[in-house]
Parts: C-alpha cells; structure tokens; sequence
C-alpha cells in the first residue's frame, strides 16, 4: 500500500515538474494539423471498396461527436465520390509528413520523462519518427477499418465462403480485441523506441496498457458527454466541432505522456534510480 502510494506521489511530482499539459498540447496542435492529409487518406481508400457517401458519414458520426462530424461531412462526400489516385498520394505523403511532427513531439515528451536529452543524430531521429509515424498510422487505419467496416468485411467474406451464425459474432467480438490489442502493441514499440534511452522491452508495456485502455475509456466518455450534455455549438457556431477535436486531442496527448512518465517511474524505481523513493525514506528515518 505504503509503494503505491509513493508511486502516486512521484507521479504527480513527474506530472508537475515535466509541465504535461504544456507537452500535451504540443502533440495537440500537431495531431489537428495532421488531422486533414489522414482523413483524406482514409476516404481516398473508401471510393475503391464501392461505400456509399451515407454509409461512411454514418461511420464518421458513429466514432465522432455530431458536431465534430459535421466539420467533415462535406469533404467526405466530395472525396468518397470519386476515385482519385493523386489524392491518395497527397494524404499519405501529407498524413505522414504532419504526423512525424507529432512524433517528434512525443519524442520529446518520452525524453524529459526519463530526464535525458536528444543526443541521437538528426536524421537518424527523424527517420526514426516517420518509421514510428508509418506504424501509428497503419495502427489507426487497422484499429478504423476493424471495428466500423467489420461488417462489410464479414459480408463480403460471407457471401464465397459459408460463416455459422456463431462465427460471424465470433468475430464481431474479436474485430474490437484485436483493434485493442493492435493498438497497444504499437504503443508498446512507441514507447520503447521513442526515448533517448537503452532499456528492455518490457518497461514499455505498463504505460502502453495504461495508454491504450484509459484512451479507450475517455474517448468514449468523452463523446457520450458532448453528444449529450455539452452543446458546443449553440456556444461557438461552427467552430464547436473544431474545438472538441482539440480537446480530444489533448486529452489523448496528456494520456500519452503520462503512460510514459510511468514507464520513467517504474524502470528508476527497478534500477533503485528514483530520487523521490530516496527522499521518502530519509524522511521516514528522520
């Protein structure tokens, strides 16, 4: 009891000292600014899958508050009608362009967490970002594709290959394990790649969890409270749905950057590295 408590305290104390909500809202800025090259790579896929424009507004309005989906509703009409190759180049040289700032946004956040600096050389940092940036990426797009177009998947599958009754809610069921747990493995890599510091892979896997289920967790409270209670628009017009997505975003960022600061926690007190244990028990024998 007495080291979960310790551990709280150091969390806190790591929360305050690091400044997380100024690093989270650095990875804020960076993930709206990569929100538009992403959606547009993922509705320059739809028009190859033969979608309806109603079906995918429906899916965007169904993982998004109304207001935030109303901000896209017009780009997904134009951009789910028509096949456009050149587009989809556009959204992943953009998508991945914007989101590696992100990246090195985390970057930064996962070092002051483990209090070291960047001492790797510039290219090898970036080529580092857009390789963990190709990854969150494909992460994002599985974890969409899974859970909203399962069904058409499963249809499709349905229609050349006899699925029991049983099987196709079998997978139903399993299309939302599998987006957790993909998304967690990638959490995982970016964690343990992301710091400027040497340790095994394992230390990365309590702040992925972490990360991975609160996410989960806050997005869906989150939605459920503006879809509900929060009337963002008759407040701010058409800026609300902007401004949930910022929100979001920061929510996200503040959850990201904690998952890593107790990563940081966990590998200093495994290493007898943490300084806030020491104090404690100084003061304990004092």
């Amino acid at each position: 009891m007495k080291n979960t408590i310790s551990f709280f305290k150091e969390l806190i104390h790591e929360f305050q000292k690091d400044d997380v909500p100024l690093l989270a809202a650095a990875q804020a800025y960076y993930y709206l600014l990569s929100a538009v090259p992403l959606m547009i790579l993922l509705l320059s896929i739809i028009p190859y899958l033969n979608i309806q424009p109603e079906t995918a507004i429906g899916v965007l309005q169904s993982i998004m508050p109304d207001e935030t989906a109303t901000v896209f509703e017009e780009t997904v009409v134009d951009v789910v009608s028509t096949e456009r190759g050149g587009l989809l180049t556009l959204g992943i040289i953009g998508t991945i362009w914007t989101a590696s700032l992100a990246v090195n946004a985390f970057i930064q956040a996962q070092n002051n967490a483990y209090n070291v600096k960047e001492t790797r050389p510039f290219l090898k940092q970036r080529l580092l970002s857009i390789v963990l940036t190709i990854c969150l990426v494909f992460a994002l797009v599985l974890v969409l594709a899974l859970p909203i177009f399962g069904d058409v998947i499963i249809t499709f599958v349905s229609a050349y290959v006899y699925l029991p009754s049983e099987t196709e809610q079998l997978l139903r069921i399993l299309r939302w394990v599998v987006s957790i747990i993909v998304i967690g493995f990638i959490l995982t890599v970016l964690y343990h790649f992301a710091p400027n510091k040497h340790k095994p892979f394992r230390f990365a896997i309590p702040g992925a969890a972490f990360a991975t289920l609160s996410w989960q967790l806050v997005s869906f409270g989150f939605s459920f409270y503006v879809s509900n209670f929060g009337n963002f628009t008759a407040t701010y017009g058409s800026l609300g749905g902007v401004i949930i997505l910022m929100l979001w975003f920061f929510v996200t960022g503040v959850l990201l950057v904690v998952g890593g600061e107790i990563n940081a926690i966990l590998y200093r007190r495994k290493k007898g590295q943490s300084r806030f244990v020491h104090d404690e028990n100084k003061n304990r024998y004092h």
